[in-house]
């Protein structure tokens, strides 16, 4: 494979997953690139093999020039953040008073649900879904109630109506984790159904937590619809970043969002939960919002072109795999049962392929006998990575 280094400035309107080499890559000290060695390659964990957009490279070496180390202060993140949400969604409201800044999604999920419920209080997810939900969850003390996902991978409205009415008849504060768009599937939910699903939690008195981190990252044609935004959404909480978007999961910095009725709720948050978030994260997150939009935009349409891709590869090499190509996220949610593989084929294809991708059964139930694809990676890489898939076979 080419191992020349190429150009890493980010050159308007190129394709940031096509700028680094492997060679690149591979001096980089992150957990994606040090968790296996360096025959594998690696296609599993969500960071991003580009170059920072240079609004937010300028703002990160700015800082560091001025010495801008110290503690977070001021909303220009929720300012910035709100003014993304206008210019992309056509959503006005995101209330910077609303706001809160949190350490990072996670995090801020775990201090949702501390705000509105109490240990031992049902948490609804819809499985597969991301493996986190189930650790920070189960740590946190609340029990897991699984709804699992139609066949067709969007929200199953019966099979979540049942989990509600489930929940609900034990005393608590059950809550609905809500993941939007969904990871793995990549399913980016329609208006109608997250109105429906504000329906449902009002008709059962579930509160809903949004987890929306991958919100930017939607497919030519796709709308991404805040669920703060839809009717009935009035009382949720959302966490939003930009760190999916524009790979700055190593700055850290997000923030939590009310409704209007749940406005009170966040003001319970403790004063302590803000000293976590890092200043230079919310400095980098701010510049991307406000600045990045026309890297972002390269990045979507690289990411449309390795989807359309990873489909054809799919078709020429492994035949017997069915994939849907994702409307979110950059993630590819393969099913690979008809391989006969086993429940785990993501074992199979790190061990004779030297490809590490996610396996299914970290996600759940309905995982089993998937793998999770990482898409936002150059395509040469990923032509590789199906290379070596099928020749795992043999």
């Amino acid at each position: 494979m080419d191992t020349m280094p190429r150009d890493t400035s980010a050159s308007p309107g190129a394709n940031p997953l096509s700028q680094l080499s492997l060679e690149q890559l591979r001096r980089r000290t992150s957990m994606k690139w040090r968790t296996y060695p360096e025959d594998v390659l690696p296609l599993w964990v969500a960071e991003m093999d580009v170059p920072l957009a240079e609004p937010v490279a300028r703002a990160v070496t700015d800082a560091v020039a001025l010495g801008d180390t110290g503690y977070p202060a001021g909303t220009a993140y929720a300012e910035a953040l709100a003014g993304f949400t206008r210019a992309r969604w056509g959503w006005d409201g995101l209330a910077v008073e609303r706001t809160a800044i949190v350490p990072d999604v996670m995090l801020g999920v775990v201090e949702m649900l501390k705000l509105v419920s109490g240990a031992g209080d049902p948490v609804v997810m819809n499985c597969p879904v991301y493996p986190p939900f189930y650790q920070f969850v189960g740590n946190l003390g609340r029990p897991i109630a699984e709804a699992p996902l139609g066949a067709d991978g969007r929200i199953d409205l019966a099979v979540l109506e049942d989990a509600f009415r489930q929940v609900t008849r034990r005393a608590g504060r059950p809550v609905y984790l809500l993941c939007s768009p969904h990871n793995p599937t990549g399913t980016v939910h329609t208006a109608a159904e997250l109105t429906d699903i504000a329906r449902l939690a009002r008709t059962y008195g579930v509160r809903v937590v949004a987890d929306e981190i991958h919100a930017p990252l939607v497919a030519a044609g796709v709308s991404f619809v805040p669920y703060l935004s839809v009717p009935g959404g009035e009382n949720g909480l959302s966490l939003m970043s930009a760190s999916k978007a524009w790979n700055l999961a190593g700055l850290k910095a997000a923030l939590a969002i009310a409704g209007p009725d749940a406005a009170e709720d966040l003001a319970r948050l403790p004063e302590e939960v803000s000293h976590g978030p890092s200043h230079v994260g919310i400095l980098a997150h701010t510049a991307a919002l406000r600045d990045g939009g026309d890297w972002l935009d390269a990045l979507l349409s690289g990411l449309d072109a390795n989807r359309r891709l990873l489909t054809g590869l799919l078709a020429e090499h492994l035949p017997a795999v069915r994939h849907t190509p994702a409307q979110g996220t950059y993630l590819a949610w393969v099913d690979c049962r008809d391989l006969g593989l086993g429940d785990a084929p993501a074992d199979v294809f790190l061990e004779r392929g030297r490809v590490a991708l996610n396996c299914g059964t970290h996600f759940g139930t309905g995982g089993a006998g998937f793998v999770r694809m990482n898409l936002a990676t150059s395509p040469e890489l990923i032509t590789e990575a199906v290379r070596r898939m099928a020749a795992a076979l043999d």
